[in-house]
């Protein structure tokens, strides 16, 4: 049986979750609706406001990148967004009615993200990467003892 500790701990998650999928959508449509014109301003602003040198390779690598965006990149990236979202706000949705199988799809998809995050944080060492990592960690090793607490309670003879 659950805690309310415990639920209290999955609607935390839940809210995360569709938190995430409420950003996905916002960039997803956000981006396209900005047009050509107004992505390479942006890119412009966040390279000047980053006090990169826009000579610089990086800085130089962005901005094209932020002028080859064609419409049917905008389309993909769209789609790509939407089905991100649809997935964060069903994995939400179970989160928060305690369904078995989405507390597994939460320990596994956020294990999948874990040494990539390690990684950029070896990379590119700042708040936001530790932050990102360090929430992930206690969102796999929470819902891991949700699934063994569950697991425990099967397994009991006093079930």
């Amino acid at each position: 049986m659950h805690t309310i500790t415990d639920k209290k701990g999955l609607k935390a998650v839940a809210s995360l979750e569709a938190l995430k999928g409420l950003a996905s959508l916002i960039v997803g449509f956000g981006l396209p609706a900005l047009g050509g014109h107004d992505i390479h301003q942006a890119a412009a602003f966040i390279v000047s406001h980053s006090h990169l040198n826009p000579a610089n390779e990086i800085a130089t690598a962005f901005l094209h990148a932020a002028d080859t965006l064609a419409d049917t990149n905008m389309l993909l990236i769209t789609l790509g967004a939407c089905a991100y979202s649809l997935i964060r706000f069903v994995e939400a949705y179970g989160l928060w009615h305690s369904l078995l199988w989405t507390e597994w799809f939460a320990l596994l998809s956020g294990g999948i993200y874990l040494p990539f995050e390690v990684y950029e944080l070896f990379v590119h060492a700042n708040a936001l990467s530790l932050a990102v990592l360090l929430i992930n960690i206690v969102v796999v090793g929470y819902m891991g003892y949700i699934l063994y607490a569950k697991k425990q309670e099967t397994h009991s003879p006093h079930s």
